[in-house]
C-alpha cells in the first residue's frame, strides 16, 4: 500500500464503524464517521455485495468473467451488462485525456482495470452517502475516496508514504470530498508501459493525484507514471486534478495546487 492514513493525525473519537472486505484481488477498508442507522448498515451490506458483483464482470483472472469473454469474442458488448459500456467510456476519456499515455490495454488484451477499481469506489461511496452516510473514507488498496471530514471541522488527513522509504512520508493529503490515487514501482516494478518507448516506464518512482473523482484520479496516476517528466506540464491542462510525485533519483515534486 502507498497511501496511507497520517499517523500524526489526532482525529476525535467518532460514531460509526469499519469494515474491511477482499474482492478485486485486493483489500477494501470502509470507515463510516457517521451514526450508523439501519438504512446505513444495509447500504454497506450493499456496497460490499457491489464490489464483488463487479469483480464477477471485470476480473481478469477468471476465465468467465464478462470482461474476458468479450475480449475473446464470446459475447458482444450489447449482450454485456450495462456497467461495461460505461466502463469502456470512461476509459476512452482517459486515453484523450492523457493523449494515450492510458490505455484500457494490456500486452494486446482488453484489460480496463486502471479504470474500475476507482469507479466502483465511487459508486461504493455514493450508495453510503445517499443512504444518510455523508462521512465516509473508503480505501481500496492505498486508493482512497474521500467524503465529508473525519470529525466536526476536522478534514481527513491522509499520509503519502515515500516510494522506497515506506516509514518515511512525503506529503500530508488534507481535505474534504477529495480522491487520491498513487500509482508506482514499489508493488509490481514495469507493469506500466511508456507508449514511446514500450518498455516499463522508468523516470519516476511513484506518480499521485488528487482530485474529486477516484476513477479519474486513478487512471491519472497511471499515465502520469508512463509520462515521468512530461506530467509536469500535463497535469496543468486537467482542471481540478494535482500531481506529487518522486523521480527516479529521489527529487520529489507536486504541482502547485496539490493539497497538502
Amino acid at each position: 500500500m502507498i497511501t496511507q492514513q497520517d499517523p500524526q493525525s489526532k482525529q476525535s473519537p467518532h460514531p460509526g464503524l469499519r469494515h474491511f472486505e477482499h474482492a478485486m484481488g485486493t483489500v477494501f477498508s470502509f470507515d463510516i464517521h457517521d451514526p450508523v442507522t439501519q438504512q446505513v448498515g444495509r447500504a454497506l451490506t450493499d456496497a460490499v455485495l457491489w464490489l464483488h458483483e463487479v469483480d464477477a464482470v471485470f476480473s481478469t483472472h477468471r476465465a468467465d468473467s464478462t470482461i474476458n469473454r468479450l475480449a475473446h469474442g464470446e459475447t458482444t458488448l450489447e449482450e454485456c451488462p450495462d456497467m461495461v459500456a460505461e466502463v469502456l467510456a470512461l476509459c476512452d476519456v482517459a486515453t484523450r485525456d492523457t493523449n494515450g499515455f492510458f490505455t484500457a490495454t494490456a500486452s494486446g488484451r482488453l484489460d480496463p482495470s486502471g479504470v474500475v477499481t476507482g469507479w466502483a469506489v465511487e459508486h461504493a461511496s455514493r450508495m453510503l452517502y445517499e443512504a444518510g452516510a455523508r462521512n465516509t473514507y473508503i480505501d481500496a488498496g492505498g486508493d482512497l475516496q474521500l467524503r465529508g471530514e473525519t470529525a466536526p471541522g476536522v478534514a481527513w488527513r491522509v499520509g503519502i508514504a515515500h516510494p522506497v522509504y515506506r516509514d518515511q512520508l512525503i506529503a500530508v493529503v488534507h481535505g474534504q470530498d477529495l480522491a487520491v490515487a498513487t500509482s508506482g514501482s514499489a508493488e509490481r516494478s514495469g507493469h506500466i508501459i511508456d507508449p514511446r518507448t514500450g518498455l516499463p516506464a522508468s523516470e519516476l518512482l511513484s506518480a499521485t493525484v488528487a482530485g474529486a473523482r477516484l476513477a479519474q484520479a486513478d487512471a491519472f496516476a497511471t499515465a502520469a507514471f508512463a509520462m515521468g517528466d512530461l506530467a509536469r506540464s500535463w497535469i496543468a491542462s486537467q482542471d481540478g486534478y494535482e500531481l506529487l510525485a518522486v523521480t527516479a533519483d529521489g527529487e520529489t515534486w507536486r504541482s502547485a495546487g496539490f493539497p497538502a
